[in-house]
């Protein structure tokens, strides 16, 4: 499955709803962060304090990132 293949429903089905949500798919503004562009943010906080991040710009699917208690990042393939 490719990224432009992944969808909100299999995203949710995954992971589950997220603990934050930033932006939406139908707002305008585009912002950048570590290194992908994006609208839509969901954010998961998982136990020991790291966190999930998955970006959506658009209705596409633009990557999930995994983020330590120290702030390492490292992207997760889905």
């Amino acid at each position: 499955m490719t990224a432009s293949e992944i969808t909100h429903a299999e995203v949710r089905e995954r992971f589950g709803l997220p603990t934050e949500q930033i932006g939406s798919v139908n707002d305008p503004r585009t912002r950048e962060e570590n290194g992908v562009r994006w609208n839509e943010k969901w954010v998961y906080l998982l136990p020991g304090g790291a966190r999930r991040v998955v970006y959506w710009h658009r209705y596409d699917f633009r990557g999930v990132m995994l983020e330590s208690p120290d702030g390492a990042l490292r992207k997760e393939a889905l």
